[in-house]
C-alpha cells in the first residue's frame, strides 16, 4: 500500500459533485460558430496562419507560435474562417482578446492525420514534437505547454511521475467522469509520458470520494507497475504541491518547481490528450466540461469542442435564466464570475456553474480583521495570510513579496474560513499583479538603459576607430613624404636631378649647336660629320626621358599607396603625377625632334655636293 503524508491546513467545503455525476459524458455537438482565442496557454500568444474567408478542415492548424513558448491552435471542425478580431475571452477582468471565428459547414471533414502505433520506435524529441504540434497544454491548471513540461532540465532527473486525479474543487467532476469512462486512454497517456521521462515510479492520486474512478483505473492498470493512491478528501489536495507532499512526503522549495525535487505532476485530461495525439494523430480540439448548478435542468459532463460559446452549453443543459444568480467559470473556490455568456470554452475550461441565489449567495460586506488566525490555520502553504493582507492593502508590495506572496496558490481556503468575509485572495491577486507590472516596468527600464549604454559604447568605439584611422593616414602621409624626400636627395646626390628648366636649357644649347654646325657645313667644301657632332645631344635627351619616366613611375606608386591608405595628400599627389606626365611628353617630343633633325642632315649634306 502506498504510504501517504499530510499537508498543513486545508478545509472541507460542501462538495456538490453528485449533481453532475448522474449521467455519462455527452457530446455537445457543433454550435453555429466557434470562437478560438489565440491565447489559451501560458507563454506567447499564437499568430493566425489563415485568412478570412478561407475554408479549413477539422484538425487543421490555424494559428501557431513562431517564436517563444507556446502551442498551436487547431480547427475543431471544418468550416470557413469568418473573422479574426477581438472578442470576450475567459478572464476575471472580462477582457477581450484576439480570436479566430470559425463558421462550421456541417461536414466535419478531417484533415490528414498521422497516428503512431509504436511510439517507442521514435526518438523522444519526435514524440515531444508530436505533442507540441497537437497543441496540448495543461488542462487542469494555468495551461503550461505540455511538451516543455515533459522536457525538464538535464540536471533534474524525474524520479516520480504523478497523474493528478484528485479533483478536489467542489462541483467539478470532469476528471472523475473521464477516469470512469476513459480509463484506458488515461493509462495510455501516462505510459507515453513515462516512456519520455523514464521515472522510477508512476502513481495516480485520487481522492477517496471517487470510488467508481478508482475501480476503473485499478482495472486499467492491472499487470503494470502504476500505483493507484487513494488519498483522503480535503481541499486543496488536488493542488500540485499539496498532492506531491501527500504522495512523496517532499515539499517543493519556495520559488521552485516539482522537477527540483525529482517529481512531475500531470493532469488526467492532459494524459488523454497525449494519448489521442500520439496514437490517433488527433490534436487538442475538444475537452470534457462540467455543466452544473441548481439553475440547469440537466447538469452533467459534455465533450465540448474548443471554442464553443458558454451560452450554447447552458442551453444544452436546459438553463433556467430566471434562476441564474451567478455564472462561475471553474469551481466556487478558485473560479471567477463571468460577465457574459458569450465567452468560449478554451483548453483550460473545466467547469461552468449556473448557480442560484441560495446556492452561491452574494458574500456579505467586508468587515475589519479580528485577528482570529483562522486564515493561517487553513493555509496549505503555511503562509501568513493576515500579514499578506495588510501589506497588500497598504500597497507595501516589497514586504508582501518578502513574506513569500508568490508561494500563494490562490486556493481560497483563507477567504472561505474568514469570519470577517474579507476577500483575501483578491488582495493577493492585486498585489501579485502590481508586482508583476512593476517588474515589467523595471525590466523595460533596464533594457532601455542597456540600449543607451550600448549606443554610447558604440559611439565611443566609432570615435576611437575614426581617430585611429586619422593617425594611420597621418603616419602614412609622413612616411610617403619622407620617402619622397629621400628619393629626391638620392637623385640629387647621383647628379640625376634634372628639372624642367635644365631640360629646356639643354634643348636650347642643342639647337644652337645644330645651327652652328649647319652654318659651318655650308661654308666648308668638305662633307660635314653631323652625326658625330649631334650624338651627345641625342644621348642627353634619351637620359632626360628615362629620368622623367622613372620619376613618373615613382609618383604613381606613391599615389596608389596614398589612395589605399586614404591619406590626406591624395589630391596633391594626383597633381604631381599629372605634371610628371607633361614632363615625359615634352621629353619624348624633344627626343623625336632631335632624331628627325639628325636623320635629315645627311640628305642636306649630299644636296650641297
Amino acid at each position: 500500500m502506498t504510504q501517504l503524508w499530510d499537508f498543513s491546513g486545508g478545509v472541507h467545503p460542501p462538495e456538490h459533485k453528485d449533481i453532475s455525476t448522474g449521467r455519462p459524458i455527452r457530446t455537445a455537438g457543433v454550435p453555429d460558430y466557434l470562437i478560438l482565442p489565440l491565447q489559451q496557454h501560458i507563454g506567447e500568444p499564437a499568430e493566425a496562419i489563415v485568412d478570412v474567408g478561407e475554408r479549413v478542415l477539422k484538425g487543421q492548424k490555424i494559428a501557431d507560435v513562431k517564436t517563444g513558448m507556446g502551442v498551436p491552435v487547431h480547427a475543431p471542425t471544418s468550416g470557413v474562417i469568418e473573422s479574426i478580431a477581438d472578442f470576450p475571452v475567459p478572464h476575471p477582468s472580462g477582457m477581450a482578446d484576439r480570436c479566430i471565428t470559425l463558421k462550421p459547414d456541417g461536414e466535419d471533414q478531417w484533415c490528414p492525420r498521422n497516428p503512431v502505433k509504436d511510439y517507442r520506435s521514435l526518438e523522444r524529441d519526435q514524440v515531444l514534437q508530436i505533442i507540441r504540434d497537437a497543441g496540448i497544454s495543461g488542462m487542469g491548471g494555468a495551461g503550461f505547454p505540455t511538451n516543455i513540461k515533459l522536457r525538464p532540465p538535464r540536471d533534474r532527473k524525474v524520479n516520480t511521475l504523478i497523474l493528478n486525479g484528485a479533483e478536489c474543487e467542489p462541483y467539478i467532476t470532469a476528471d472523475d467522469m473521464t477516469m470512469r469512462e476513459k480509463a484506458s486512454e488515461v493509462v495510455a497517456g501516462l505510459k507515453i509520458m513515462a516512456w519520455i521521462l523514464r521515472p522510477d515510479r508512476c502513481v495516480i492520486g485520487i481522492e477517496d470520494n471517487k470510488p467508481e474512478a478508482i475501480a476503473a483505473l485499478e482495472k486499467a492498470t492491472e499487470g503494470t507497475q502504476t500505483e493507484i493512491a487513494v488519498i483522503p478528501t480535503k481541499y486543496p489536495s488536488g493542488g500540485e504541491k499539496q498532492l506531491i507532499q501527500i504522495l512523496t512526503g517532499m515539499e517543493v522549495p519556495s520559488g521552485g518547481i516539482p522537477a527540483d525535487i525529482g517529481v512531475m505532476c500531470q493532469n488526467i485530461g492532459t494524459a488523454v490528450a497525449v494519448a489521442q495525439a500520439v496514437l490517433e494523430g488527433t490534436p487538442l480540439i475538444s475537452r470534457v466540461v462540467t455543466i452544473t448548478g441548481e439553475a440547469v435542468r440537466e447538469p452533467g459532463n459534455v465533450e465540448t469542442l474548443i471554442g464553443t460559446p458558454i451560452e450554447y452549453l447552458l442551453e444544452l443543459a436546459g438553463v433556467r435564466q430566471d434562476q441564474v444568480s451567478r455564472l462561475v467559470l471553474g469551481g466556487p473556490m478558485m473560479g471567477y464570475t463571468l460577465t457574459t455568456e458569450a465567452v468560449p470554452v478554451i483548453k483550460t475550461t473545466n467547469c461552468v456553474i449556473a448557480a442560484t441565489a441560495s446556492e452561491l449567495p452574494t458574500p456579505p460586506p467586508e468587515q475589519p480583521c479580528i485577528r482570529c488566525g483562522q486564515c493561517a490555520e487553513a493555509c496549505p502553504m503555511e503562509l501568513l495570510p493576515q500579514q499578506l493582507f495588510w501589506h497588500a492593502k497598504a500597497t507595501e508590495f516589497e514586504k508582501a513579496e518578502h513574506l513569500n506572496l508568490f508561494d500563494c496558490i490562490e486556493c481560497g481556503a483563507c477567504s472561505y474560513v474568514c469570519p470577517s468575509s474579507i476577500p483575501l485572495v483578491q488582495y493577493y491577486r492585486f498585489a501579485k499583479g502590481e508586482i508583476r507590472a512593476q517588474q515589467a516596468e523595471q525590466l523595460k527600464a533596464d533594457r532601455a538603459r542597456e540600449r543607451f549604454e550600448a549606443r554610447q559604447a558604440r559611439l565611443e568605439r566609432e570615435q576611437q576607430e575614426k581617430e585611429l584611422r586619422r593617425q594611420e593616414r597621418a603616419k602614412a602621409a609622413a612616411e610617403a613624404q619622407a620617402k619622397k624626400k629621400a628619393e629626391a636627395e638620392k637623385a640629387a646626390s647621383e647628379g640625376e636631378a634634372i628639372d624642367e628648366r635644365s631640360a629646356k636649357a639643354a634643348l636650347v644649347q642643342e639647337a644652337l649647336a645644330r645651327k652652328k654646325a649647319k652654318a659651318d657645313a655650308s661654308r666648308s667644301s668638305a662633307p660635314a660629320e653631323p652625326a658625330a657632332e649631334t650624338k651627345p645631344d641625342i644621348d642627353a635627351l634619351e637620359k632626360q626621358l628615362t629620368q622623367a619616366q622613372s620619376k613618373l613611375e615613382t609618383m604613381q606608386g606613391m599615389l596608389e599607396d596614398a589612395k589605399a591608405q586614404q591619406a590626406d595628400n591624395v589630391e596633391k599627389l594626383e597633381r604631381a603625377v599629372a605634371k610628371n606626365h607633361d614632363r615625359v611628353k615634352r621629353a619624348e617630343e624633344a627626343l623625336a625632334e632631335a632624331k628627325d633633325k639628325l636623320a635629315a642632315q645627311p640628305a642636306e649634306t649630299q644636296s650641297t655636293h
